[in-house]
C-alpha cells in the first residue's frame, strides 16, 4: 500500500529528520473486503428477528431486539458502500472473487443480508419508524435480494461447472450459500402478502415464494450428499472451514421457517383445502427436518471442538455460527406455533441461547481483528510457494 511520494529536487536541501515516535499504522486498505462480509449483517439481523417471536413475555426484550435490527440496517448500509467502492477501485480483485471457487459462493450473502434486514423492517422496525416506512423498506430490500438471490442461485453453479476448477474431494459447505438465498425470499416474501391487494396479487406472491421454496430444496437436496460423502470420506474440513459446516443448518431451518409462514398467511389467500394443506405440510414437513438439524447440530459442534483443540483461530467463517442457528430458532418457534408443545418452546429458547453467545463471540473477535487490521489483510503465502491456480483462463 502506498501511502505518501517522495519528491527529489535537484537543489540539494536540508536533509529530513526522520519521523519521531513510533510509526504510525496504516489504515487498511478494501481491497480484500470480499463478499463474506455480508455474513456480519446476516447474523446481527437474525438475532433480532428470532428473539422478537420467543416464547414469554420479557420487559425489554423486544426493544433489545430491535435495536440489534437497528444495529443490522447500519451494517448494511456501510457494506454495501465499502463494496461498491471496492468495485470501483479494486474490479480485478472483485472480478478474481468471482472466479475463485472459494469465494464465489459468498456473492449469495448480498442477497440474504438484505432480506433479512428486510424482513426485521416488518417484524421490528415499525416500531420505530412506523409500518409505511418499514413496509417501504422491507418491499425495496425484499425485491432486490430475491433476484439478487435468483441471480447467484443459477449464476455461481454456472461458474463453478464453467471457470472454476474443483478438484474431487473438495466439496465444501460453502457451496449451500447461493442455493439458501432463495429459501430466504421464501421465508421473508409472505410476510408482504397481507399488505397486497386481496385476490391474485396475494395469490400471485404466496405461491412464488413456494416456488422459491422448491428451488432451494432440490437444490440443496442434490448438493448436500456430496458434502456429507466429502466428509465421511475425505476427512475433516481444513481447520479455517470447519465452522462452515454449520451452513448446512441454513436450508434446514429457513425451510422448516418457510412453510411455517405459508400456514400462517395461506387462510384467507387460497382456497380451504389448500389452506389446510400449508398447516399440516408445516408439521409433517418440519418436524423430521428439524430433527436432523439437531443431529448436524452436533455432529459440527463436534467437528469445531476438535479443530479448536488442534489450534483452530478466529476467522469470518465463525459468523457460519450465526445466522444458520438462527433460521434454527425460527424454525422451532415455527413448530411450537402449529403443534403447541412446549418441547419446541423450550428448543427455541435453548438455541437463541446458543445464538446469542456465538454472535458475541463472532462481532468481539471481529472488531478486534478490524482494529489490528488482520481481517482486511491480503493473503500470506507461504515463502516460495507457487500461487494456486483456482479458476480456467480460457
Amino acid at each position: 500500500m502506498v501511502t505518501a511520494a517522495q519528491h527529489r529536487s535537484p537543489v540539494p536541501g536540508p536533509a529530513q529528520p526522520p519521523p519521531a515516535g513510533p510509526a504510525v499504522r496504516r489504515v487498511p486498505a478494501l481491497r480484500h473486503l470480499g463478499p463474506n462480509w455480508y455474513a456480519c449483517v446476516m447474523g446481527t439481523a437474525i438475532v433480532g428477528t428470532a428473539g422478537a417471536a420467543l416464547p414469554g413475555h420479557v420487559p425489554g426484550m423486544r426493544t433489545m431486539c430491535t435495536a440489534v435490527w437497528a444495529l443490522s440496517l447500519l451494517l448494511l448500509a456501510v457494506l454495501l458502500t465499502a463494496r461498491s467502492l471496492h468495485w470501483r477501485h479494486h474490479r480485478d480483485q472483485a472480478r478474481a472473487h468471482l472466479l475463485d471457487p472459494a469465494a464465489a459462493p459468498f456473492y449469495g450473502c448480498l442477497s440474504m443480508a438484505l432480506l433479512a434486514v428486510g424482513g426485521g423492517a416488518l417484524t421490528l422496525g415499525r416500531d420505530w419508524i412506523g409500518t409505511s416506512a418499514a413496509l417501504a423498506l422491507d418491499t425495496v430490500l425484499f425485491t432486490a435480494g430475491t433476484v439478487i438471490g435468483l441471480a447467484a442461485a443459477v449464476a455461481v453453479p454456472y461458474l463453478m461447472a464453467v471457470h472454476h476448477r474443483v478438484e474431487p474431494g473438495r466439496a465444501s459447505p460453502v457451496w449451500l450459500l447461493p442455493l439458501v438465498a432463495p429459501m430466504v425470499s421464501a421465508a421473508v416474501g409472505p410476510l408482504l402478502v397481507p399488505h397486497l391487494p386481496a385476490g391474485e396479487p396475494r395469490q400471485t406472491l404466496l405461491l412464488a415464494c413456494v416456488a422459491m421454496f422448491g428451488v432451494s430444496l432440490f437444490a440443496t437436496l442434490v448438493t448436500l450428499p456430496v458434502i456429507f460423502g466429502r466428509l465421511l470420506t475425505g476427512g475433516p474440513l481444513p481447520l479455517a472451514l470447519t465452522p462452515s459446516l454449520f451452513l448446512v443448518l441454513g436450508p434446514l431451518g429457513q425451510s422448516t421457517t418457510a412453510v411455517g409462514k405459508f400456514a400462517d398467511v395461506a387462510p384467507g389467500v387460497l382456497p380451504g383445502p389448500y389452506a389446510e394443506g400449508f398447516s399440516v405440510f408445516a408439521v409433517l414437513y418440519g418436524v423430521p427436518v428439524t430433527g436432523f438439524a439437531l443431529m448436524w447440530l452436533a455432529l459440527a459442534a463436534a467437528h469445531v471442538v476438535r479443530a479448536r483443540r488442534v489450534g483452530m483461530g478466529f476467522s469470518m467463517t465463525w459468523w457460519s455460527f450465526t445466522f444458520p442457528v438462527g433460521t434454527c430458532v425460527t424454525g422451532a418457534e415455527t413448530l411450537a406455533r402449529e403443534t403447541g408443545l412446549v418441547v419446541y418452546d423450550g428448543l427455541a429458547v435453548a438455541l437463541y441461547a446458543l445464538l446469542v453467545a456465538a454472535w458475541a463471540v463472532a462481532a468481539v473477535r471481529t472488531v478486534r481483528g478490524l482494529l489490528s487490521g488482520v481481517l482486511l489483510a491480503g493473503p500470506r503465502p507461504a515463502p516460495g510457494a507457487p500461487r494456486p491456480v483456482t479458476a480456467r483462463t480460457t
